[in-house]
């Protein structure tokens, strides 16, 4: 019997409802979206800027958040190795969109 071949298929670009769930669902994603936005670009300072962000979580974030288009990763030669993230023009803009959803909360009250 021959062997069947594995067909992967392209992973479809998640939709905006998709990304706002995945993001707005957890704590950490908005955590390191904000320090990123503050100027926080080094994972290292991430870390320690938050109390009870492990690296594991963190790199999960950045990684989604860099999937998603949100941010960017950019990697330095230099020894040792630097890594920062930077907000992408699409993540300024959903920070603005974060802002005015901020802004309806505080209209609420």
């Amino acid at each position: 019997m021959p062997k069947q071949k594995k067909i992967q298929r392209a992973a479809k670009a998640p939709t905006a409802k998709s990304m706002m769930e995945d993001i707005l669902g957890c704590k950490w994603s908005l955590t390191v979206l904000s320090l990123i936005r503050k100027g926080v670009h080094r994972p290292g300072a991430m870390e320690h800027a938050v109390e009870g962000l492990s690296a594991k979580v963190l790199n999960e974030r950045l990684r989604k958040l860099v999937r998603f288009g949100i941010a960017e990763k950019r990697m330095f030669a230099e020894v040792p190795p630097r890594v920062e993230y930077r907000l992408t023009d699409f993540g300024k803009k959903f920070g603005a969109v974060l802002d005015q959803i901020e802004g309806l909360e505080k209209a609420q009250t």
